[in-house]
């Protein structure tokens, strides 16, 4: 007999999408740290920048994550995941490799509209 009081896992793109906001959040620690102490005032600024996006929304998605139960919670915790990585990962891109920062306004946008996905969900709750 199983206990009423017990709780189930959440599912596994809740689990996800916990692991990857960690994830982004131990990224930009060492981000920050790399900022800091190896590049020059400018590019430090670009990548501080890329630090504090990653490392906000990584913590967000790890604390919000694991009670994902709704769809459209899921779809908005997605669209965050995604437009954080889009957003830092261009700004990472523009430094290492040269690349445009193109995908940082499709990123900083995502994040907005997933933000408001998510607050409309949890006015619907």
């Amino acid at each position: 007999m199983t206990d009423p009081t017990e709780t189930l896992p959440p599912p596994w793109p809740a689990r996800a999408l916990a692991a990857l906001g960690a994830v982004l959040a131990a990224a930009a620690v060492a981000l920050a740290a790399y900022a800091a102490h190896g590049v020059e005032p400018q590019a430090a600024s670009r990548l501080q920048l890329a630090a504090v996006f990653a490392f906000g929304h990584g913590v967000a998605l790890a604390a919000l994550a694991r009670a994902a139960a709704r769809r459209l919670t899921l779809l908005a915790l997605l669209g965050i995941a995604a437009g954080a990585c889009l957003f830092a990962g261009s700004l990472l891109a523009a430094h290492f490799f040269d690349a445009p920062t193109r995908l940082a306004p499709f990123g900083g946008s995502l994040m907005i509209l997933a933000w408001l996905a998510y607050a409309v969900d949890a006015m619907r709750r």
